[in-house]
């Protein structure tokens, strides 16, 4: 399994980056696109500043875009190749593209009304130190919201779930991608990561506050939603 030491995180997304679009979408037979879709529904934009951590090629920000014209967007991510695919789709709709680390945003204290993130959280080198540094540049009563994968906790699930996503889904990352290492971590970094009931407290203990998980498509991602407290 790969480490979570930032530099590590960052080479492999990197590598991944030409086929990281086509895999996303084939491996979740195109649920990633509703899910985003549902969560920038629930974040309910307007004419804020927002801002999309760990990006990737920019589909939340595209997404944010389309539900909101008048929304200010910055969009960050550590990988250069990543943030380069990033450019190009997002050319011509006012999405600022920035590099830089979500564990310290180059951005001002309360700077920001939203923040989102969609499957990023769980690749932080430290969890806790990515929230808090999410809590210092939202502004108060501002909103995040968050998409992760999490495990399903019906057991039939479960069980099918684990082996596509421990099995089927590497082996064709693999030979889609030909980075074998990036489909082995993948997987195992949301099997590893914090339950939802444990997520939840994490981000209370992190300072937000209203914070919620709500399952989608039987509990194998969680919508979460928080504020930073309005004083």
């Amino acid at each position: 399994m790969v480490s979570k030491n930032g530099k590590a995180i960052e080479n492999m997304f990197s590598a991944i980056a030409p086929r990281y679009d086509f895999l996303n979408h084939f491996l979740s037979a195109g649920i990633d696109r509703r899910w985003r879709k549902q969560g920038i529904e629930t974040l309910a934009p307007g004419r804020g500043f927002y801002l999309d951590i760990a990006c990737g090629t920019g589909d939340l920000a595209l997404e944010l875009r389309r539900q909101s014209r008048e929304a200010r967007i910055a969009a960050v991510d550590f990988s250069s190749e990543m943030l380069k695919i990033g450019h190009l789709k997002t050319a011509g709709k006012k999405i600022a593209i920035i590099r830089g680390d979500a564990l310290s945003l180059g951005f001002r204290n309360s700077a920001f009304d939203g923040i989102t993130c969609a499957f990023g959280i769980r690749n932080f080198e430290n969890l806790e130190s990515g929230l808090k540094e999410m809590l210092r540049v939202l502004k108060p009563g501002g909103k995040a919201m968050i998409l992760e994968f999490t495990t399903p906790s019906n057991r039939l699930v479960r069980a099918v779930y684990l082996l596509y996503f421990t099995k089927i889904l590497p082996l064709i990352g693999k030979i889609v991608s030909g980075h074998s290492e990036a489909y082995d971590y993948l997987p195992q970094s949301a099997v590893t990561f914090p339950n939802r009931a444990k997520l939840v407290r994490i981000f209370d203990d992190c300072g937000f506050e209203d914070v919620s998980a709500k399952p989608l498509t039987f509990g194998i991602c969680d919508l979460i939603c928080a504020k930073k407290p309005s004083s």
